[in-house]
């Protein structure tokens, strides 16, 4: 099971190198797939996998990302239409059908499509930004090193119980992920560009990264684990162990990704509040 579950790790690395350096359309196409998948999980859960509320969402998720990867930039002041266009159609769809579903359904539905689909496009947005290829690893360092590093400390020194929707976690384990994650972000800092590109269109400002960077790790840190646990309580509400099995030892992607999903856009507001008020160091 170790075996497995580090070889599918080390794929999984391995490919968000390569659509980290390309970026663009291959970036938002493989994004594209995970929300998809994710939604179907998730859905699935819900027992709405195959109904039309839930093929509303697999178009919407579809549409979401073709317009963003044709859009590119100008998606942002289009997103929230396009958001609320889907929840338009999910309630005409209620309305037309009325009473065959329930406000419950459309509510789930809406819920899937935002928790897959607007959550995984900030890993995009982070790559697009100006040095976006250094600065969308963050969200990996403060998700997948935290939930190593959380790991490596519980199973070391943990003996505090954190959270029934885990019996695993401990105290020690979320302090250590905290910590281990701003150790990797400073180390990884260290190998950032020494000047401070322009990353969000606006003026150039003096940045120190073996600050900035570990500052951001560790909150996300902090954020990675409740995306974690969130996941947990939906799987305790509906007593499963896992969302799927089509990551070979990890389970599926919202197993894999549900710690990534609330890092990215976390990552991304961070940096965008940096630059705007300047980070001086």
């Amino acid at each position: 099971m170790f075996i497995t579950r580090l070889i599918s790790g080390i794929v999984l690395v391995l490919a968000a190198i390569a659509l980290f350096f390309f970026g663009g359309i291959w970036l938002a196409a493989a994004l594209g797939v995970l929300a998809l998948v994710g939604a179907f999980e998730l859905l699935r859960v819900f027992g709405l996998e195959k109904h039309p509320l839930g093929i509303v969402t697999y178009l919407g998720i579809i549409g979401y990302y073709s317009l963003m990867t044709c859009l590119d930039f100008e998606f942002d002041m289009w997103s929230m239409g396009v958001i609320i266009l889907i929840f338009f159609i999910l309630l005409f769809v209620y309305v037309i059908k009325y009473p065959a579903y329930h406000i419950n359904e459309v509510a789930k539905c809406l819920f899937t499509f935002f928790y897959l689909a607007v959550m995984f496009e900030y890993i995009y947005k982070v790559r697009c930004c100006e040095a976006g290829e250094w600065l969308v690893w963050l969200i990996l360092i403060s998700s997948w090193g935290s939930d190593t590093c959380a790991y490596l400390t519980g199973k070391l020194i943990g003996t505090h119980h954190f959270s029934e929707l885990s019996p695993k976690k401990t105290l020690e384990g979320c302090v250590g992920g905290i910590v281990g994650a701003a150790v990797i972000a400073a180390v990884f800092a260290y190998f950032f560009p020494n000047t401070a590109p322009d990353y969000f269109g606006g003026e150039l400002f003096t940045v120190n990264p073996m600050i900035l960077f570990p500052i951001i790790a560790a909150v996300c840190a902090i954020i990675s684990q409740l995306g974690d646990l969130a996941a947990s309580a939906i799987k305790r509400n509906y007593d499963i162990k896992d969302y799927g099995n089509i990551i070979p030892g990890h389970g599926g992607v919202l197993d894999r990704f549900d710690s990534v999903i609330f890092v990215a856009p976390i990552v991304y507001y961070l940096l965008t509040a940096f630059a705007f008020v300047g980070f001086y160091a």
